[in-house]
């Protein structure tokens, strides 16, 4: 089990036009060799964006984008038709295929947080689609068929107890509160990348949320 702290993830985005970003992975002008992906998933961002900003339209291909909103209201629009608003616990799903376009911004009037993962795709290309799933419920799996993945959440209170999938790569991101992950704490912003697969235990510690990736090999 590897686990990666908050602190030690890439600052980037665009501070001066209210874009706060923090990369868990090689990403942009932060090129690391040593941390390119984990499974299929190379991406997980934190982005933070002050009312009225965003990112401006901007291309995508071959990537399967999924979207989780920690506070706030994020409004979205592509190249496909789709304009929707992603609310907290609403999974967003765009799947690039061979390429799409879109723009992601606050539009309201508070901060608006939200946790943004890439995956690779098992095959590139195809046609670009889109879903919204609204609150998705405790241990109930969205699946990446085209990644080979499926994206879980887990909200326990204190003492609560759950047993992570025995999955080729788990891979498990702390959104808000704190839990024990095989003995050690992890807070807001941290994850742990676990392989091969293994059982092992979550516990909630403070009322926490944490989201949960299991991929194939």
């Amino acid at each position: 089990m590897d686990v990666r702290r908050a602190g030690e993830r890439y600052q980037g985005g665009d501070p001066e036009a209210g874009i706060d970003t923090r990369h868990a992975f090689s990403f942009g002008p932060h090129y690391d060799p040593e941390n390119l992906r984990f499974g299929a998933l190379i991406a997980c961002n934190e982005e933070r964006l002050a009312p009225g900003a965003g990112f401006d339209e901007h291309p995508h291909s071959h990537t399967e984008i999924v979207t989780w909103v920690v506070q706030g209201e994020l409004t979205h629009r592509d190249s496909t038709g789709h304009e929707t608003r992603v609310r907290p616990g609403d999974v967003q799903h765009l799947s690039a295929a061979a390429g799409v376009r879109h723009v992601e911004r606050n539009a309201g009037t508070g901060p608006l947080t939200f946790v943004q993962m890439w995956l690779a795709p098992r095959t590139p290309g195809g046609t670009p689609s889109y879903a919204l799933v609204p609150g998705l419920a405790d241990a109930t799996a969205y699946p990446v068929p085209r990644a080979g993945a499926a994206l879980r959440v887990w909200r326990p209170g204190p003492g609560e107890r759950t047993g992570l999938p025995a999955a080729a790569y788990v891979y498990a991101h702390v959104v808000r509160g704190e839990v024990l992950l095989a003995g050690q704490a992890l807070g807001p912003g941290d994850a742990a990348r676990i392989s091969p697969g293994r059982s092992l235990e979550a516990v909630g510690v403070t009322a926490a949320e944490l989201l949960l990736w299991e991929m194939a090999p």
